[in-house]
Formats: structure tokens, sequence, C-alpha cells
């Protein structure tokens, strides 16, 4: 399959990827992954290996892209809810040793 990862064109199968990952320790993973044979790979590390380019020079969603494409499982982070901010009012409020009034 020809796809275009940090404006590069590549000719990738999935037998050349498993194939390129074969030995490879997978990096602790901290936001998307792949999972190619039974191991989770950080989704920048298999771009890094698959292409040989640096993994500055692409994004996370060009790779993932390319791997869902060949039939590879890829797992995103999920969005998360921003934290309700309290008002200074509500954190004195609920701090202990704060007067009761009545």
């Amino acid at each position: 399959m020809r796809c275009v990862i940090a404006r590069f064109p590549f000719d990738l199968t999935k037998s050349g990827v498993l194939e390129s990952m074969k030995g490879v320790k997978p990096e602790p993973v901290t936001g998307e992954s792949v999972v190619i044979g039974r191991r989770h790979y950080p989704v920048k590390q298999v771009g890094e290996v698959v292409t040989g380019q640096d993994r500055r020079d692409f994004s996370a969603g060009e790779v993932l892209r390319a791997m869902s494409r060949l039939g590879f499982t890829c797992r995103v982070l999920p969005e998360v809810a921003p934290a309700c901010e309290e008002s200074p009012s509500q954190r004195a409020s609920a701090m202990p040793g704060t007067p009761l009034s009545g």
C-alpha cells in the first residue's frame, strides 16, 4: 500500500511492517499505540522504525492512518474532559478551620 508520511511516499505492506518490527523492544506507551503481533508499540516508534525517519518529522496521525489501512489495531488516548475550576470562595469554604456562619 502506498502512503505518504512526512511528505515522502512509502510502499508499506503488513508483512513488511511485521518484519521491520521483529526483534524491536517496545518503548513504554504513553500515547497512541499500534498492536503488532502481541506487543503494543508507541506509534512514533513504529513510524521511525518503518520509515527510517526522525520522529519529529512526522505526526502520529500519519502513522496511525497507515497502520489502520494495513489492518493493524491502533489505540488512541481518550480525550479527557477539563476539570471544573472552583472559585476562590468555594475553595475557602471547603478548607478546615473556616469559621461557620450562623
